[in-house]
């Protein structure tokens, strides 16, 4: 472990706007023009409630300011609307509350849908996802969802859309104050308009993952699926495991620096609260990958508390934090040796696990820890899987800006997903960037499906580019391997070293 997870900066399912920013005045007086207009138009709770302001008020505190900058006052009816859905997401036996309505029929030019299809640089992604189906009439519609908020939960919805064959054409996300999400979504691909046929299958489609929405917590659904028995040689003696200070807070967890038999380590505790069968599930997965690896370049596996409600996993403290600090919060700029030996150590460590039938499906560098020596270690196991453990990976797993164009599409996928996602850490190590960091991490998954990468350097070192572009093909096949690729960089490494080339071009960038 260590100083791990989702750096802010990249955040998923963060509320954004393309509207353009306005001062905190002008949203005051969004909120009065909403006012009006309900009171206007005759609506009337506006009218008749003596209360109604003052609630109207408290909906908007509750959303992000973001949430106020995507009102549209001429449509002042949709706050009352996503009032009363995030009031019913309060049921947990409603979750997830959803409503379904068509707005509109949009002709197709079919020269115009081929055009769009045979983008491939990825220029106009962000204005929608790239269509699946062609329809002759596109049916245009609105679908909001409400449910607790949770990490992944934009993949989720993403991914119950596509199944049903919707395309996401806007997304727009946020998150209240009290831990609920509301959630607005215009697509297309329905062809007819048939609203109630439309929310039916949206129905059963929650329904075939019912279990995965509420994210309340249930120690006795935890214990059931636990198997405490196959981590009995792991079990931490908590009389021996001293708690230090707080390294870092994520959604489910915390992560503390501690100590176990006078071994400096890292622990990370999932909230009680949180626990869940997803969440048990996925730590029981974590647990069961670290268990099976020794690597100088894997986070080493010390002992995890398995007894819910306090879940726990231990590991060997690393003292440098993640490779995404040390680049973008320390602004970092990498000599090539230190570069290349940065990549080296991920290599070694990713070809170890793929060796292992080990697939990470989070290859980031927020996942890639330093110890004190500045070894680099892959780490966070939580959604790793064994590639042979059976059935076709099609799940949306990872995070957008670096996930794999297949990924994304919910096609099957294998372990040539964690070399896409490497080549992108390539990339990172190269500039010092947050990749796509002008775009949203929706729109940077939108290009990528379309073609999209991120620009390199002009002066990067000509082997590393040609590595990246091979690293991140569209076609799986025709990526390299990590043991392949290993080779190529060693050879560049002792090249380097053997002519004492400078990283003046990465000082460059």
């Amino acid at each position: 472990m260590g100083e791990g997870g989702e750096p802010e900066e990249i955040e998923e399912g963060v509320g954004e706007s393309s509207s353009p920013p306005r001062g905190v005045s002008s949203l005051g007086n969004i909120k009065n023009e909403v006012f009006e207009r309900l009171v206007e138009d005759g609506n009337e709770e506006a009218v008749s409630n003596p209360d109604f302001r003052e609630q109207l008020d408290a909906h908007f505190t509750r959303l992000p300011p973001s949430y106020l900058l995507d009102v549209n006052v001429d449509r002042a009816e949709d706050v009352l609307l996503h009032q009363k859905i995030l009031a019913e997401a309060k049921d947990p036996e409603k979750r997830p509350v959803f409503h379904v309505r068509f707005m509109r029929f949009e002709d197709v030019d079919p020269d115009e849908t081929r055009k769009s299809e045979e983008i491939e640089d990825g220029t106009d992604v962000a204005d929608a996802l790239s269509a699946r189906h062609e329809v002759r009439c596109n049916a245009i519609y609105e679908i909001i969802f409400s449910t607790l908020d949770k990490p992944k939960l934009l993949s989720q919805l993403s991914a119950l859309l596509s199944d049903i064959g919707l395309n996401i054409r806007e997304a727009h996300v946020f998150s209240t104050t009290d831990g609920f999400s509301l959630d607005v979504f215009v697509v297309d691909g329905w062809e007819v308009e048939d609203t109630d046929y439309l929310y039916k299958q949206l129905e059963a489609s929650i329904a075939r993952s019912e279990g995965s929405w509420s994210g309340s917590s249930h120690s006795s659904a935890a214990e059931k699926i636990f198997f405490q028995p196959k981590f009995g040689d792991w079990e931490i003696d908590k009389r021996f495991l001293k708690m230090g200070d707080k390294i870092a807070s994520g959604s489910c967890g915390d992560l503390y620096h501690g100590s176990y038999l006078g071994e400096d380590v890292a622990i990370k505790i999932l909230r009680s609260e949180h626990v869940n069968e997803n969440l048990v599930l996925e730590f029981s997965q974590e647990v069961s990958i670290l268990r099976e690896v020794h690597h100088s370049n894997v986070v080493r596996f010390i002992g995890a508390c398995t007894k819910p409600p306090q879940l726990s996993i231990v590991t060997e403290y690393m003292s440098g934090g993640n490779l995404y600090n040390f680049l973008h919060k320390q602004h970092k700029v990498l000599e090539l040796s230190l570069l290349l030996k940065f990549a080296l150590d991920v290599c070694r460590g990713m070809s170890y696990l793929h060796e292992k039938g080990i697939i990470h499906r989070d290859l980031k560098t927020a996942n890639l820890l330093m110890d004190k020596e500045h070894v680099v270690k892959v780490a966070d196991f939580g959604v790793a899987r064994f590639q042979n453990q059976g059935g076709v990976m099609t799940a949306e797993t990872g995070t957008y800006r670096w996930m794999a164009p297949e990924v994304i599409n919910h096609q099957p996928y294998d372990h040539k997903a964690d070399v896409f996602s490497f080549a992108i850490v390539l990339w990172e190590l190269v500039t010092s960037k947050i990749p796509y960091d002008t775009m949203t991490p929706l729109q940077a998954a939108l290009g990528v499906r379309q073609g999209l990468r991120p620009v390199v350097p002009d002066i990067t070192h000509p082997r590393l580019s040609d590595l990246m572009s091979r690293c991140w093909e569209t076609v799986p096949a025709r990526r390299p391997s990590f043991p392949e690729i290993t080779v190529e960089l060693e050879e560049l490494l002792e090249q380097v070293q053997g002519t004492g080339e400078s990283s003046q071009q990465q000082k460059d960038v």
